[in-house]
């Protein structure tokens, strides 16, 4: 919208002074000013259409509406950022499952977790894989198993009764599925050492006991 000498004077603003005002933003109240003013001091011989006035009211009121938009995302993106917060420092020292395709045998001690299995099946595997050396160190039968999350428990030995050292090795599921063999997806069952609080580019993480720190939206289960 452009304003004429006119209009400029009647607002009581000089030249200079709408220059060096132009890096201010206008509310609605000063839009609506300049808008009546704009239109006492227009040319009568080429009045303003009315399909222009409404454009122009149309244009300030769209773009407050995604200024008001943007403050309100703003707001709830902080309020489930501190949400996730407050719940996320409630865990620590508690057990929780996240997705995970490798888990840590601790000394003296075992990997819990769950498969997910999408449906029925006869039969359901787990393999235990070194990290390292890739040699299978256990296989676990679970049988025929129902849809849905199935546990499981390696008690850190090896098929061959050897108990195995303490490390990271990796959880090769799979079920035979209408016939079709099916790699499955794992969950591995870990406790909360501490927890990060993110900034507004960086959410919340939770260091995890032998995982490390994964995003707290990543749990999936609270045990």
């Amino acid at each position: 919208m452009t304003l004429g000498i006119d209009a400029i004077n009647a607002l009581g603003l000089s030249g200079s002074q709408t220059t060096a005002s132009k890096k201010s933003s206008l509310g609605q109240e000063d839009f609506l000013k300049l808008m009546t003013t704009q239109m006492t001091h227009q040319d009568p011989t080429k009045p303003m259409e009315n399909g222009d006035f409404l454009a122009q009211m149309a244009q300030f009121g769209t773009v407050a509406g995604i200024q008001d938009l943007q403050e309100s995302f703003k707001s709830f993106a902080d309020s489930i950022s501190s949400d996730q917060a407050l719940q996320a420092s409630s865990l620590v020292g508690h057990y929780v499952s996240v997705q995970s395709g490798q888990g840590t045998l601790p000394a003296g001690g075992e990997i819990q977790g769950q498969l997910v299995l999408p449906g029925n099946s006869p039969n359901v595997t787990l393999k235990i894989v070194d990290a390292q050396t890739g040699e299978t160190v256990r296989t676990l039968n679970l049988g025929n198993q129902t849809a849905g999350n199935v546990p499981f428990t390696w008690d850190g030995y090896s098929d061959g009764n050897v108990l195995a050292h303490p490390g990271s090795y990796k959880l090769e599921a799979a079920a035979t599925i209408d016939g079709t063999n099916t790699a499955l997806a794992t969950q591995v069952n870990s406790k909360v050492d501490s927890v990060i609080l993110g900034n507004g580019q960086q959410g919340v993480t939770v260091n995890l006991e032998g995982l490390g720190a994964v995003n707290f939206n990543q749990i999936t289960q609270i045990l």
